[in-house]
């Protein structure tokens, strides 16, 4: 049987080898399995990144799923005012 090997790393930067079958079919360790909530019958997308290829779990609402990720109170729109200020104060 012909197997092919690919290397994962998990969040503390260890490498997890896994196998892909002659089917291409990968089993994701079940530590990240739980880690990202992946069940059954989920879809991920397989992403090239110019030889290295990740597994991203598919989400389907992108934008809901999004938000409230700034609720920490930080706000990009007023650091890029206070940034463009500053600029402008500098150049006077």
């Amino acid at each position: 049987m012909l197997y092919f090997f690919m290397r994962m790393y998990n969040a503390g930067g260890e490498a997890l080898d896994v196998r892909i079958s002659r089917k291409g079919w990968v089993v994701i360790p079940a530590g990240l399995r739980k880690k990202y909530a992946l069940e059954p019958g989920d879809q991920v997308q397989i992403v090239d990144y110019g030889g290295v290829l990740a597994i991203v779990p598919s989400v389907a609402n992108p934008v809901e799923h999004a938000a409230g990720r700034l609720a920490d109170g930080s706000s990009l729109t007023k650091a890029l005012r206070r940034e463009r200020l500053a600029e402008r104060q500098r150049g006077r």
